[in-house]
């Protein structure tokens, strides 16, 4: 495979020979630029880790091996043939911004975030395994939550509560009950909470159905959304929205971002230069970031998960994975279009 880059930082193109992970390259100076060559630049380099799929939890070592590399290859989901190369390398990336469920894969690897800006956002929510099927027990993951926190500050640990769902099992009033014990154990380790109501997505809808769940009405998002701000009055922790269209701000909660400009700006110290995510929802309020997962590939084994299509195709995803490839399930075929970004 070969593929012509261009180096801002030193005004010239590469020519990289490409061979199961291992590049050689050729530098060329003073030469015209190619109608075809594919590069990408922006003022600001944000990593999203991953809407897609639970980096931390599972492919961290994987991702760490790419930091070390300097770069992560992700396939375009409905063309294998157009790839985007992410730059990794330090001075690139101004931010990167982990979700996940369950973090402790990172707590042991964090010296090897060291060069990096980054902060961590995990979900937390009241569910068993009949809806969330692969996880640790809710108490050892606040646990690691907190021990995260320690670690980082209470500024760079976000909990989602997400999403809110409803059904015979899980009615409003359970959830006030769980959240109110939660809080308690979180408040002294996070600032924020982003709150978001469930989607019925059509990859989903069975799933849904077979557990009774429905999307919430609007009373009923206002019925939760007062008593959470109650809950949250006196606790230090702010409530934030993830793509709502209802308006609770008479209740103190805000429209929020996941890949929130303003929280980057603060932990990073400088402008982000980059506009709100085109890619997304119009609802989002996310700003542009590059997201380095891959659907159908988490095992959490969710059943209101819009990022895998069936728990069989995630699992085939996850074993397909190796920690030594560029992609984070499968490898490059050698015939793909690969586009730069730095």
């Amino acid at each position: 495979m070969q593929v012509l880059s261009y180096h801002k930082s030193n005004q010239y193109f590469y020519k990289e020979m490409i061979n199961n992970d291992k590049i050689s390259c050729t530098v060329y100076r003073n030469i015209s630029l190619p109608k075809k060559l594919l590069i990408q630049e922006r003022d600001s380099m944000i990593i999203s880790a991953s809407r897609r799929t639970d980096i931390p939890a599972f492919y961290f070592k994987w991702f760490c091996h790419r930091l070390k590399k300097g770069f992560v290859d992700v396939v375009n989901p409905f063309n294998r043939k157009q790839v985007s190369r992410i730059s990794l390398m330090p001075d690139a990336v101004d931010c990167i911004v982990f979700w996940t469920k369950d973090p402790s894969p990172m707590l042991d690897e964090l010296d090897k975030l060291n060069q990096y800006t980054y902060y961590v956002q995990v979900s937390i929510t009241p569910y068993d395994s009949e809806i969330e099927v692969n996880l640790r027990p809710k108490d050892d993951i606040i646990k690691t939550v907190q021990k995260l926190s320690q670690r980082l500050g209470r500024g760079r640990v976000v909990w989602r509560y997400d999403p809110i769902l409803l059904n015979d099992k899980y009615p409003v009033s359970y959830h006030l009950k769980w959240f109110d014990k939660t809080l308690a154990k979180l408040a002294p380790y996070v600032e924020r909470c982003v709150i978001s109501f469930i989607d019925t997505y059509a990859k989903i809808k069975k799933s849904m159905q077979k557990l009774n769940i429905h999307e919430l009405s609007e009373a009923e998002m206002n019925e939760l959304a007062a008593n959470l701000s109650r809950i949250v009055r006196g606790s230090g922790v702010k409530l934030q929205t993830c793509s709502e269209r209802v308006n609770l701000e008479q209740y103190g909660i805000n429209h929020g971002a996941c890949i929130d400009g303003k929280l980057i700006e603060r932990i990073t110290g400088k402008p982000v230069k980059v506009g709100k995510a085109k890619s997304q929802r119009s609802l989002c309020n996310c700003v542009e970031s590059f997201d380095v997962g891959a659907y159908d590939t988490c095992i959490h084994g969710c059943r209101y998960c819009y990022a895998n299509s069936e728990i069989t195709k995630a699992q085939q995803g996850c074993e397909l994975h190796d920690d030594l490839s560029s992609v984070i399930t499968g490898y490059l075929f050698g015939d793909e279009i690969i586009t730069f970004h730095e």
